[in-house]
């Protein structure tokens, strides 16, 4: 067989169920070996062509978060990495792991078959292309003879796979992949598994007795809990232990919206004074230069990497470090916990009830000011509001990119929200969008977006990419025709300052907005402008029937302060 033929044979083998692919010069080997092994009856995961690099990565990070299943991207040598970086870093910050591989430019220039046959086998060629992506890879490899194909996916499968997870990187050169190879002895099932790290008995029950000795603990939640298990068992010792769970930048949540426990995104209120500090999972809890744990408190992270060694400056305390898949490790901290019991449960439920009522009051207080604004236009958090309410019928997942914001939304399961990662790859909402609801077709998936991050989504290949493949999503573009977060960073920096103070703020407008909508018409989409506040209740309703009835993508551009 044509070596590029055993590349999907063997992703099938490691349960990839597509492969995300923007092709180039570079891909004939790859191409003629799926046309020979589909020709030859070979079960295969489903090529889906994508018309940008960046959408590839989007959908195969969204693919993971509502399947569990890592995907493979193949890219186009060079500039087709260098597209896909964004979304490497993107994938390696949320401990996503996927296969992602790009062709390599011929090394040679004549006397082998595959060496270069156009110009751009010169222009495309690097000293170091692995550079591109080595700061978000786990592991990374150039192909150097046919027969590594299946061996080195084994591997790198399971390295992305592994404790934490993450992206890895394979370069594939078009002479190698060129060459014929006797697949008949590749094992029938994976030669390597992933390596799982679980957390030690003694670190549980360290973390387990100063929880449940502690007279004001909190938790810090960043990107959730995992998975349902992790999230029942989050909410149980919460609930349990009467312990206020705060979500500072969440990306993802930890236990419902409306939980006794849910203590809102503010770390200042629960920090200032705690004893003993659970991070779950949290690349930046708080913000170092305003908030302190005291120097007394206990302070333990636990996570898939709680120490975050891949990022160079993280100097959050720790008192106790827990390496752990997230759910696995909250599992087995409220079975010690329920195990301990309460050493003072009169002392708990007096300090819990005012405690009840206080996060129930800044729970209503955050709806309430959403929900009966009368400002001369919307604010996101308007819109977040409207979005839950349109919500309530059915199980949906909601991504927020710049968007909607956390607060004023009712959101019940642990696949329900997901926001930007916090390396900050703008566009990543809508591909991931669609790649979450090809895992789960059956899933209202929502991308809310602010303007900018919609045009950084490269939103044409998006739209052409949901028409070919019937991948029905609603987006919502909260569209205040600037970039909001730039805005934002420079007043908080300089409150008094003179760009604060300027008519228009350098550096920050997007005006004119164009006409979104004619963008989604463009591949059949739905899409409507809303303007006025009353108007966006009947219009987030039609475009949930579009959706889910008429299984067609719709668009909202809401015009938003």
């Amino acid at each position: 067989m044509v070596a590029g033929s055993v590349i999907f044979s063997r992703l099938k083998t490691l349960g990839v169920d597509y492969v995300f692919a923007n092709s180039g010069t570079d891909f004939p080997p790859i191409i003629e070996g799926l046309a020979e092994a589909a020709a030859s009856g070979v079960a295969l995961p489903q090529a889906i062509t994508i018309p940008h690099e960046h959408a590839a990565m989007g959908m195969a990070h969204g693919y993971y978060f509502l399947s569990g299943k890592a995907q493979a991207v193949i890219l186009h040598t060079n500039v087709g990495l260098a597209n896909g970086a964004i979304g490497a870093l993107n994938a390696a910050t949320d401990h996503v792991p996927m296969l992602l591989m790009s062709g390599r430019t011929p090394t040679v220039e004549k006397g082998r078959f595959g060496a270069r046959t156009v110009p751009i086998g010169w222009g495309q060629e690097m000293r170091d292309q692995t550079a591109l992506v080595r700061e978000a890879a786990k592991w990374d490899y150039e192909l150097r003879f046919p027969e590594q194909v299946s061996d080195m996916l084994d591997r790198g499968h399971a390295i992305a796979n592994s404790t934490p997870k993450g992206p890895v990187y394979l370069s594939l050169p078009r002479e190698v992949l060129s060459e014929t190879i006797d697949a008949s002895a590749t094992a029938a099932t994976p030669t390597i598994r992933p390596a799982r790290v679980e957390a030690s008995a003694s670190d549980i029950s360290q973390a387990a007795e100063w929880l449940v000795g502690a007279r004001k603990p909190v938790i810090f939640v960043q990107r959730g809990a995992g998975d349902a298990e992790g999230f029942a068992a989050l909410s149980q010792l919460a609930d349990r232990f009467s312990i206020p769970v705060v979500h500072y930048w969440a990306t993802q949540i930890g236990l419902p919206t409306s939980h006794p426990m849910w203590a809102g995104a503010d770390p200042a209120p629960w920090l200032e004074d705690a004893d003993v500090v659970l991070v779950i999972d949290a690349l930046a809890p708080w913000m170092p230069e305003i908030h302190s744990p005291p120097a007394a408190a206990k302070v333990i992270h636990l996570g898939p990497n709680p120490l975050f060694s891949r990022f160079p400056v993280r100097n959050f305390r720790s008192d106790l470090s827990i390496a752990t898949e997230t759910s696995a490790g909250l599992v087995a901290l409220a079975a010690a916990m329920e195990k301990l019991g309460d050493p003072d449960p009169a002392g708990r439920e007096a300090r819990a009830r005012p405690l009840r009522t206080r996060l129930t009051e800044q729970r209503e207080t955050e709806i309430a000011v959403a929900r009966d604004e009368d400002g001369p236009r919307m604010t996101k958090a308007h819109v977040a509001w409207c979005l839950s309410e349109a919500l309530k019928a059915h199980e949906a997942t909601v991504l927020s990119e710049l968007g909607c914001p956390l607060a004023p939304m009712t959101l019940d399961h642990p696949q329900a929200w997901y926001q930007e990662p916090h390396s900050g790859g703008l566009g990543w909402s809508l591909p991931c969008a669609m790649g979450m609801k090809l895992a789960r077709p059956d899933r209202l998936v929502v991308a809310t977006l602010g303007d900018g991050s919609y045009m950084f989504a490269n939103p044409v290949a998006c739209h052409q990419i949901m028409e070919a493949y019937d991948i029905p999503v609603l987006i919502l573009i909260l569209n205040n025709a600037e970039w909001g977060a730039v805005r934002q960073s420079v007043t908080m920096m300089y409150p008094e300052g003179y760009a604060a103070k300027a008519n228009q703020m350098p550096l920050t407008g997007l005006s004119p907005s164009p006409d979104f909508t004619k963008i989604a018409e463009a591949s059949n989409a739905w899409g409507r402008k809303v303007t006025e506040r009353a108007d966006l209740p009947a219009a987030l309703e039609a475009a949930v029937t579009e959706v889910m009835q008429n299984k067609r993508t719709a668009l909202l551009d809401i015009r938003v302060a």
